[in-house]
């Protein structure tokens, strides 16, 4: 591994750390909503620079799977969220 990979390692670990810590902390539920979209965004991004740096094209499926799913599970997140809070 280059030290391209390295550093892109290194700042999607920063990342994921900071993303965890706010799903453990957030105050409300939707700071926690949130921060699970960031993970997801990370683990993407990390799937992604694995195909880059090792030149396959192996987990593009899962990599499309996890990208339909984390925008219909935000959606249906915020608009379950949106409809408990109107009185």
């Amino acid at each position: 591994m280059n030290w391209v990979g390295l550093v892109v390692g290194a700042f999607l670990g920063i990342g994921a750390v900071c993303a965890v810590a706010r799903i453990i902390i957030g105050p409300t539920t939707l700071d926690r909503v949130l921060a699970t979209d960031v993970l997801l965004a990370i683990v993407l991004c990390s799937l992604a620079a694995d195909m880059a740096i090792n030149h396959h094209t192996a987990t593009m499926p899962i990599l499309v799977a996890l990208a339909f799913f984390g925008v219909t599970s935000s959606i249906s997140i915020t608009r379950f969220i949106s409809r408990r809070e109107e009185p």
